[in-house]
């Protein structure tokens, strides 16, 4: 890889990893998992750096990190511990600090239980604001396998008694 490649490649991982460390911790649960993900993914698709059209990378990444989380769960089949809370959130010092960190991390609680694809799913659509043809282009599926997943995980989140509590004033809570 050539020292321009390499600055090119170093500066879009910089840019991108905040977003993709998001993404990711929504698909696992776990901060640390995420960014052990990101780095495996931005790891294995380096030396196909120069193959990635510019502006592609990102959905590129993307999907790339969506198959390696598929494949670490496939590996693993464990459960795993949730953090109570966005890391990102705890730095923050305003007003409504200890609702939305309490928001957060039933949002990651209820994801949590949903089936891997459902969460992809819902992570993709309403964090990665995602249309649904790029979701069943990203997971290579049909349109309506997509359909079907956000159908299915947006009734498990309504239906989970996490986000069904009063005080939470998410779209997701009766």
């Amino acid at each position: 890889m050539t020292d321009e490649s390499y600055v090119a490649f170093a500066e879009f991982a910089a840019a991108a990893w905040p977003r993709l460390v998001r993404t990711a911790h929504m698909l696992t649960g776990d901060f640390h998992e995420a960014e052990d993900l990101v780095q495996t993914t931005l790891a294995k698709a380096y030396a196909r750096w120069s193959r990635i059209p510019a502006d592609e990378a990102l959905a590129y990444f993307r999907r790339a990190l969506i198959n390696n989380n598929i494949s670490r769960v496939r590996r693993k089949r464990v459960a795993h511990l949730l953090m109570p809370f966005l890391p990102e959130a705890v730095h923050r010092t305003h007003g409504g600090h200890a609702e939305v960190t309490e928001e957060r991390a039933a949002l990651t609680t209820a994801l949590a239980t949903l089936p891997n694809r459902q969460r992809t799913v819902m992570v993709l659509r309403y964090f990665e604001d995602m249309s649904d043809q790029e979701i069943a282009t990203a997971l290579n599926c049909s349109l309506g396998t997509v359909k079907t997943h956000a159908r299915r995980g947006l009734a498990a989140l309504r239906d989970h008694p996490a986000l069904a509590s009063d005080t939470l004033s998410t779209g997701a809570s009766r």
